[in-house]
């Protein structure tokens, strides 16, 4: 690709029109980071991200990555930190959404999807969550179109759940942003430019 992605100020992410500020306001921003995707023709949309990062013939993660996710999901059944308990319903916040927004989402609002909970997939913008003993973490995306291609934006939002998120998130921070965040990034613009350029 022509460029690499880059973690951005979050007054940048903020400038951008999108749903999930309003719905987020009480929840700390905790990281941006911006994703060129060349080419891609014309009407590309957060469909046609998810469907690459969710499909069987996208480039895996390298062994890194894939062998942190399998120590951090190991240490969550040892230490209970995923269990049901620790995401009750109540605490979701797709109590948050409106009409409009479920309406406008094409997948509907609660949709379990792996670990995470959509909350909506709207044309150019999506909002995740997941809740655990450790984090009550929001992952929202949004795709802008720009002259050569598209810059996919994700936005890492973290709601402090016990007085351990602080030092947990601290501990997992160099490994997401130097090894998980850059090997995740090339994925999705490996199969972007596999799938639409």
């Amino acid at each position: 690709m022509g460029d690499s992605s880059m973690r951005v100020d979050p007054a940048t992410f903020r400038q951008l029109n999108l749903r999930c500020h309003a719905l987020l306001a009480d929840v700390p921003l905790h990281d941006v980071w911006a994703i060129p995707l060349d080419d891609g023709g014309p009407g590309r949309t957060m469909d046609d991200v998810r469907t690459l990062m969710l499909s069987d013939r996208r480039p895996r993660t390298n062994v890194a990555v894939r062998t942190l996710f399998a120590l951090r999901w190991w240490l969550g059944r040892v230490f209970g930190w995923d269990q049901e308990q620790c995401d009750p319903q109540g605490e979701s916040y797709v109590h948050r959404l409106t009409e409009a927004d479920r309406a406008q989402s094409h997948i509907p609002a609660g949709t379990r999807d792996g670990r995470f909970r959509v909350l909506y997939v709207f044309h150019d913008e999506a909002l995740s969550e997941i809740r655990n003993s450790t984090v009550h973490g929001f992952l929202a995306s949004a795709l802008i179109r720009r002259e050569r291609g598209y810059l996919l934006y994700v936005g890492v939002y973290v709601k402090d759940v016990s007085r351990f998120t602080a030092f947990y998130m601290a501990l997992i921070d160099p490994f997401r942003r130097f090894v998980v965040y850059p090997g995740i990034v090339r994925t999705v613009q490996q199969g972007w430019q596999r799938t639409y350029s």
